[in-house]
């Protein structure tokens, strides 16, 4: 009975270290390492004032929840909520630059809001609640959700409810100015649940998506006249690059069930057959020519992962991310790849209604 108890004890053991080591999200363990502060602050090295984005961090909240690492989400969510929005998210947009001024104090250097990082933080704070039970999560996100909709959502003639890139400065007497790449489809699909202006910005993010990309490439940003539409004629200023990138990459990871998907592949099949045909993505891109500027860096790459279709295509990317994985001064790279790669890696998936469906099984559940 001895050997068998030592047996089955050696055994539970090794069922125990294999399920650690399924949980474990390598790339993600050595971000944190790299690029965030023990107080749970996301640092980009590139800019000498050692910058934090609000960005960086609603990036981090989604990677440690789709991780299931609850104490790298909570010091982030008290980070963010600290220094960003004046020590409450329920009540403030939090400011999307933070960093070291000239008289060497650290603070928020622009209190302007940046709306990309205010939903996938909504988002993730409503995911957090619902997948860890936690309703403080829950409550916040929803009062977050409430004040984006309050100060960063407008009504466009012609349009209808739009997401604004921010609070402030992003509209005219003459029109507007959106980002196609700020609201992925899944997130609006997410957010329909809660009622207006939710569920209209569902089909006008759509319509953005889709009616500003003429040569079948997303621009950065564009611009929208209140007499004449959509600005899409050749512009030094309308270009798809490091920002775009993004929008291939939302719509690889979108459920195959939801009727966004199939479209959205169709109207930016370019992006695909130029990347396969040339083994790189292309780095600028002018969307009303569709003239192509340079290789795009292996973020780029990572990004793709989900958004071609073609398995071959796939594994040139594939190799590209491991021969040239980001290091420790790439942060914009590192979390188009953290998302890019993790997708492709079954780490995380969205429902059609844009829930996270995260691979914990439930050894991994267990163990935090």
């Amino acid at each position: 009975m001895k050997g068998v108890r030592q047996g089955c004890l050696a055994l539970l053991t090794l069922v125990t270290l294999q399920a650690s080591a399924a949980c474990n999200w390598p790339a993600w363990e050595q971000f944190k390492k790299d690029y965030i502060s023990d107080g749970g602050r996301v640092i980009d090295p590139s800019d000498a004032r050692k910058i934090t984005t609000s960005e960086g961090q609603s990036y981090a909240l989604f990677f440690a929840l789709a991780a299931n690492d609850r104490d790298a989400f909570a010091s982030l969510f008290n980070w963010t909520q600290n220094n960003l929005a004046e020590g409450d998210l329920k009540a403030h947009l939090p400011g999307w630059l933070w960093g070291k001024k000239e008289d060497n104090s650290w603070s928020v250097l622009d209190t302007n809001s940046a709306s990309d990082a205010d939903v996938w933080i909504a988002w993730s704070l409503l995911e957090a609640g619902r997948l860890w039970k936690m309703p403080q999560y829950t409550e916040t996100g929803k009062a977050l959700l409430s004040r984006i909709a309050k100060d960063e959502v407008v009504k466009v003639p012609g349009l209808g409810s739009m997401l604004l890139p921010g609070k402030v400065g992003f509209v005219d007497d003459a029109g507007w100015r959106f980002n196609p790449s700020y609201l992925p489809p899944q997130l609006a699909s997410y957010f329909e649940r809660f009622g207006a202006p939710w569920n209209a910005l569902q089909v006008t993010n759509l319509r953005l998506l889709l009616e500003t990309a003429p040569k079948g490439y997303s621009p950065n940003w564009v611009r929208f006249d209140n007499k004449k539409g959509w600005q899409l004629k050749q512009d030094k200023s309308l270009q798809g690059s490091y920002d775009a990138i993004r929008v291939y990459l939302w719509t690889g990871m979108l459920n195959d069930a939801d009727p966004q998907k199939a479209r959205l592949l169709a109207k930016f099949k370019p992006m695909a057959t130029r990347t396969t045909s040339t083994g790189l993505p292309p780095e600028k891109i002018d969307i009303a020519t569709g003239k192509i500027d340079g290789d795009g860096p292996v973020g780029f790459s990572a990004s793709l992962l989900p958004f071609l279709q073609n398995r071959d295509a796939q594994a040139v990317q594939r190799q590209r991310v491991a021969d040239h994985f980001p290091g420790n001064d790439a942060y914009y790279s590192y979390v188009l790849t953290l998302f890019g790669q993790g997708w492709d890696q079954h780490r995380f998936r969205f429902t059609a209604r844009g829930e996270l469906l995260p691979d914990w099984g439930q050894a991994c559940a267990r163990s935090h």
